[in-house]
């Protein structure tokens, strides 16, 4: 599943060829037809991200919602208009360049009461300008989950994927086992600014690079990162230890994340 940094990035990139523009709207695929019928030709808004949903606003108070979830998958492509690649449920059009969607786990038509439904169930954005940490300290501190699992509960705290996690934790050297309850307000300040920074880089460099003052890299996700997926801590040279944390894995080292 793409972390928020991803959804962002794609915002920003489909809000500068779309915005404004009268889009041709079709499904390749054809299993999205009802709901293309009703954009084509429509004028697109915005397009916004919160957490790891994508919003494209329409004239006449029309949203088209999508989720990639774990298999979907967004290409932006130049005019003249390409053949699809694999099975596109949506395609939207514009002047200069288009956006093909495969597999997103949601593809929908939604009204402003469905939208709003949808944005109260996830929990404040970090990247979003309305981000209220007061918000999510006060849910954080009141669970006795672990803060591995709390940061990535969307309902808690949007934005936040697999990557990240073990990354920020180690960061601020915070055991992932740690109840929420137990999370002083200075160390969820520090994993807040430490985040919202992380975050921002990603979606400026279309990567996620947490060891500080590095490039990006040459992988398939351009990744630069201090312990996930690694043996050895950085910082100590000490073995990294690797959990499932709701069937997801994560990493952290022992010795300079004491619990």
């Amino acid at each position: 599943m793409p972390e928020g940094h991803t959804i962002h990035r794609a915002a920003r990139d489909h809000r500068k060829i779309l915005k404004g523009r009268a889009l041709r709207v079709s499904s390749p695929q054809g299993r999205f037809e009802e709901g293309a019928d009703w954009l084509d030709g429509r004028v697109c808004g915005d397009v916004e991200a919160y957490g790891k949903h994508l919003i494209y606003r329409f004239e006449g108070e029309a949203i088209l919602h999508i989720h990639l979830g774990l298999f979907g998958r967004i290409r932006k492509r130049k005019m003249p208009e390409p053949e699809p690649r694999g099975a596109v449920r949506i395609r939207l059009a514009g002047d200069t360049h288009l956006v093909d969607i495969n597999g997103p786990t949601a593809c929908e038509i939604l009204d402003p009461d469905d939208l709003a439904r949808l944005t109260a169930r996830i929990g404040p954005d970090l990247l979003r300008p309305d981000a209220d940490p007061n918000l999510v300290f006060t849910r954080i501190s009141k669970s006795r989950s672990s803060v591995g699992k709390l940061l990535m509960n969307q309902s808690v705290l949007a934005g936040i994927g697999n990557i990240y996690r073990s990354e920020i934790l180690w960061r601020q050297r915070i055991h992932p086992d740690l109840p929420g309850k137990d999370l002083t307000r200075e160390a969820f300040d520090r994993l807040w600014a430490d985040a919202v920074q992380l975050l921002e880089l990603g979606v400026k460099r279309n990567a996620i690079i947490t060891v500080d003052n590095a490039a990006p890299g040459k992988g398939r996700y351009r990744e630069r990162v201090n312990i996930f997926g690694k043996d050895n801590c950085p910082a100590c040279a000490g073995a990294i230890t690797r959990v499932e944390i709701d069937t997801r894995k994560a990493y952290y080292c022992a010795a300079c994340q004491a619990l």
